[in-house]
């Protein structure tokens, strides 16, 4: 039998179900079944047995609390890339290389994914609004201690940088999963883009009010003062507004549980859709990481060397308006047009995230080549691609969560973010330094610090990034094969519609529509009146759906 959108199809006024089938029963707990903690609860499809009543959580209250997250999620990025819209002057103050510039954002992302991991697993197990509060706190107080390092105590700055990443990827793997539990289908959509508004958002006013800041103070050690004193609002926020929602409320999955971590990550590497998508998303951040930290640097020297009058303060305004406008515009329309898309194409997410990249492509190459002739066309073609790129945010979020289920979800974030960052932006910021560093070794000594050299080999560099859309853009469409099955299997175990053979046992499980109450029992040996069949052939790894008996012919 087919099932249907809420339920099971033919299943007429479902009671709640007591079964299971056992056939030539052998011990064999790889995921979906997991071993219960005791003896007496069983686990099946890494679901509890028993549907948890959620807290109460009205909508304007979950409206409000994206609201939150949002402006979380702007600070957030406002901090991380304010070292951008003052790189010029940090790396005069502490007289270092190209390389060493890039390094400050590299220690950030490492220290950042590795982290990812852990607060994944927590995020998975425990209150998430406890684990969101401390680690923003933290950031807060680092970003603060880093504006008083002196000059001659660069390794410093560097440590304490990559500490701040460490409270930040306590926000970014637990954020969009407090948002999956309080939404569903297209409201969810239109909800992770307006959380994911603030990348670019967040990143622009980084660059302006960072670059702003430190002009009218006459440091940049300001520009890291502003982000602090807002994040403590945050965290009060935080701790007066959020309500942890229970995991899979929405998606009718209150009742699963946890499985190992090591199972989860077993999981999610056979989710062919999830490991696709999240190369395809290392890609986006290669490209992202690179244009944050050295298109504001590389276009005041391309500026100079045109014999023009560069500020570092207005080109740092200009940049950053042209991120923000092009996150507002590329976010929304790519969460709307896959939104619509997806009305006639299962596959329209990562159809609509191929595209952004491929178009993104051609015109990020252009605006770099004609930077050396023509700067206004430069930055509308900046504009361009970087709209282009925008597209994807909210829609790689979306596809990670309707193929992973709601209890591997923060799992499955960390491990996206640590992929994405070792793979991306951990790495290109510093590999276009060192690339910069290398070729300007074939200038005169005295040429190496003129303008003019300094926009080529950056720009040189940054040569390498619209290739890299393509390779992302690859990733993408080989996803759009593969993610229907992911999420309606996912979908499956999440609303305990799975029937599953796990090496030589045949598990059956029936549920209701709205309220189950699951009891299995994995020794039982004798079913009267139910399912008994020892013919019955269920091709390995195979899913059906079937209907539940009446309960008094059961047991």
């Amino acid at each position: 039998m087919e099932s249907d959108e809420n339920g099971l199809a033919g299943h007429k006024s479902p009671s709640t179900v007591e079964l299971m089938a056992v056939k030539n029963q052998k011990k064999s707990y790889t995921s979906p079944i997991v071993r219960s903690n005791d003896n007496t609860e069983p686990r099946v499809g890494s679901h509890d047995v028993e549907v948890v009543d959620a807290d109460g959580i009205s909508k304007s209250r979950a409206y409000f609390m994206v609201f939150v997250l949002l402006f979380i999620n702007l600070l957030n990025y406002m901090d991380r890339f304010t070292i951008a819209g003052v790189l010029v002057d940090i790396m005069s103050y502490y007289k270092i290389s190209n390389s060493d510039g890039g390094l400050i954002q590299t220690v950030f992302i490492i220290s950042y994914m590795i982290f990812s991991p852990i607060f994944g697993y927590l995020g998975d197990r425990y209150n998430r609004k406890y684990i969101m509060g401390g680690g923003i706190a933290l950031w807060s107080l680092l970003t603060l201690s880093g504006s008083f390092v002196g000059k001659d105590y660069f390794w410093l700055f560097l440590l304490i940088r990559g500490l701040v990443g460490i409270g930040e990827a306590s926000y970014s793997t637990i954020a969009p999963t407090i948002i999956a539990d309080m939404f569903v289908k297209g409201t969810r959509t239109r909800m992770l883009m307006f959380f994911y508004f603030a990348i670019p958002v967040g990143s622009g006013l980084g660059y302006v009010v960072g670059a702003n800041l430190a002009k009218a103070f006459g440091a940049w050690q300001w520009a890291l003062r502003f982000t602090p004193a807002l994040g403590i609002i945050c965290v009060i926020l935080i701790f007066i507004v959020l309500k942890e929602p229970p995991r899979g409320h929405a998606e009718g999955g209150s009742h699963l549980h946890n499985s190992s971590y090591l199972e989860d990550l077993k999981e999610l590497a056979k989710t062919k859709s999830f490991v696709l998508s999240t190369l395809g998303f290392t890609c986006v951040a290669f490209v992202t990481g690179a244009l944050a930290l050295w298109a504001p640097t590389y276009m005041f020297n391309a500026i100079k060397a045109q014999g023009q009058d560069a500020d570092e303060g207005n080109i740092a305004f200009i940049f950053g308006g042209i991120t923000v406008a092009a996150g507002f515009i590329g976010v929304a329309l790519g969460a709307e047009a896959s939104r619509r898309y997806k009305r006639i194409n299962p596959r329209a997410d990562p159809l609509v995230c191929a595209f952004g990249l491929m178009m993104c492509m051609p015109f990020l190459f252009f605006g770099l080549w004609l930077s050396e002739y023509h700067i206004p066309a430069s930055w509308a073609l900046i504009f361009f691609g970087e709209t282009f790129l925008c597209l994807n945010w909210s829609i790689i979020a979306d596809i990670l969560l309707y193929v992973v289920i709601p209890t591997r979800r923060s799992t499955a974030e960390a491990v996206q973010i640590l992929v994405s960052h070792a793979l991306g932006d951990a790495g290109s910021p510093y590999l276009i330094g060192v690339i910069a560093d290398v070729l300007a070794e074939k200038s005169p000594v005295d040429a190496r610090s003129s303008p003019s050299v300094k926009s080529s080999t950056l720009r040189n560099a940054f040569y390498i990034t619209p290739f890299v859309c393509v390779i992302g853009g690859a990733f993408f469409l080989a996803t759009a094969l593969v993610i229907q099955k992911d999420r309606e299997r996912a979908e499956k175990i999440t609303k305990d519609l799975e029937v599953v053979k796990e090496s030589n046992s045949i598990i059956f499980i029936f549920c209701e529509q709205l309220s189950l109450r699951l009891k299995v029992g994995i020794d039982a040996a004798n079913i009267n009146g139910g399912i008994d069949n020892p013919n019955l052939n269920i091709g390995e790894n195979e899913t059906i759906t079937v209907a539940a008996p009446d309960r008094n012919n059961v047991l």
